[in-house]
């Protein structure tokens, strides 16, 4: 689909155009690659309430149709699909937790337990570098789905061990339906363990090179909404341009300010998360 801007969307209003545009979703084909439900789920996320009229819209404009088109069994699954995410949605604010993580066991597990607290053990930091890439335009629950398959395929993230691994190996992965069965990815994450270990030597550790970048102490932001929380910052532009600079691969700066989310270089739990204070008073 053609990057056509969402006011070509039957029965889109301007209030409903900016919230889309405010979870950076400005044009159709935005729109069609994330999805109506993701789409509605992050507008929950970030504090806008969608209505089910503007289910409808989205729903049937992509597919060139005014809303009135829809039958009433595809309305009727579009009212089973926005009562699913308002639940899921109410069930993260009622627990303070961040939206994002929905109600996923996996996920919560994931948001309550690791992301944002401080990684200082040189493999795990490994495993969230590996792990980021791997995400690239995809979506993060894909990734800790298949966090098991990553790590079996990949040495238990051992970047000695992967580093070591030849041409044969990679393209052995390529038919591993435990991971992402990118070339371009499997070969990143074979090279990036090779230049984790010169980073090692040359810095002593990972973990003293990539901290360096806040300083060595968490940074404890105090966002009220999702829609605060940045993509990038100077400090993961920096790191991209140090990883690049030493030979890594699909490190863009989004990517090294979502590795510093997870391994906690940066606290952006919401205030009203209970994960912020714990982690704020830990720091």
């Amino acid at each position: 689909m053609t990057r056509l801007p969402l006011a070509q969307l039957p029965n889109l209003g301007p209030r409903s155009a900016a919230w889309l545009a405010d979870i950076g979703i400005r044009d159709l084909a935005t729109l069609q690659r994330i999805g109506v439900a993701e789409s509605l789920r992050r507008l929950l996320a970030a504090g806008h309430r969608p209505s089910l009229n503007l289910a409808y819209a989205l729903t049937a404009g992509l597919e060139g149709r005014h809303w009135q088109s829809l039958d009433a069994d595809e309305r009727s699954a579009l009212v089973l699909m926005m009562d699913g995410l308002r639940r899921a949605h109410t069930s993260a604010t009622d627990r303070g937790r961040c939206g994002w993580c929905g109600d996923d066991p996996r996920y919560v597990r994931y948001h309550d337990e690791e992301w944002g607290v401080p990684v200082h053990d040189e493999r795990k930091l490994f495993e969230f570098l590996v792990l980021e890439g791997a995400q690239a335009g995809l979506s993060w629950i894909t990734i800790l789905r298949k966090r098991e398959g990553y790590r079996r395929a990949f040495a238990d993230f051992d970047p000695a061990a992967v580093a070591a691994f030849s041409e044969a190996d990679a393209q052995a992965l390529l038919a591993d339906t435990g991971i992402v069965r990118n070339r371009a990815k499997i070969q990143a994450t074979i090279g990036n363990a090779r230049a984790f270990l010169e980073l090692q030597a040359r810095y002593g550790s990972f973990d003293r090179f990539v901290w360096d970048f806040v300083d060595g102490h968490p940074r404890v932001n105090h966002w009220r909404s999702l829609a605060e929380v940045p993509a990038t910052t100077a400090e993961s532009d920096a790191l991209s341009k140090a990883l690049k600079a030493a030979g890594f691969k699909f490190v863009g700066s989004t990517i090294c300010y979502a590795h510093m989310q997870a391994t906690g270089m940066v606290n952006d739990h919401l205030v009203s998360c209970f994960r912020h204070a714990e982690l704020a008073d830990a720091a």
